[in-house]
């Protein structure tokens, strides 16, 4: 993967992320920067070590599918961005009457391993294409951790209408990811 490739996929990632943060955001009472960077520092690291399990998964798996490895690839960043986009379109729930002034770290870890199970499985997917995972691992984590703490933040200020949006945008950049993938395989098949 090359370096635009991986910045884009480290961006797909970190969206839905963005978009929980931006929810945990609104759910806050006023969020300060430390209680950003602290979400944001749970999410990214979590976000970072997806990634690394996946790939460790997929490299147990990838000599029985290496004749597939890109229709993978293709199929598992296709569904994951397409959930994604259709998550854009959920509509929200309801606010609670009081917001608290910080989130538990507990709640946070859930939510942030929540959002990362698809950089588990782009770590699967990566694994059969034969990527050096850490550098991608590392711009996963990073990435997560500058969109979630600027998240909670806009959270505070536009509410979760933006969040749905990033969450839309990242999906639309899976997709896209998984489709060149497919397509420079082929074109290299061929």
């Amino acid at each position: 993967m090359n370096f635009v490739s991986t910045a884009l996929l480290a961006l797909a990632m970190s969206t839905d992320a963005f978009a929980a943060a931006v929810g945990k955001g609104t759910e806050l009472q006023k969020p300060r920067w430390s209680e950003a960077l602290r979400t944001g520092l749970i999410f990214g690291v979590i976000e970072a070590a997806t990634p690394l399990i996946g790939w460790a998964l997929g490299l147990a798996a990838a000599n029985y599918v290496k004749q597939w490895d890109h229709w993978i690839a293709f199929v598992l960043l296709g569904v994951l961005g397409a959930r994604m986009v259709m998550a854009g379109f959920q509509a929200d729930e309801e606010e609670p009457a009081e917001k608290p002034d910080r989130h538990s770290f507990w709640v946070l870890a859930i939510t942030g391993f929540a959002t990362s199970i698809d950089a588990m499985a782009v770590g699967v997917g990566l694994a059969f294409l034969d990527v050096s995972i850490l550098p991608v691992a590392l711009a996963i984590g990073c990435a997560t951790f500058a969109m979630v703490t600027l998240g909670v933040m806009v959270g505070r200020v536009l509410g979760a209408v933006a969040g749905k949006r990033a969450e839309m945008v990242g999906g639309l950049l899976l997709i896209g990811i998984g489709c060149t993938i497919l397509v420079e395989h082929l074109n290299g098949a061929g």
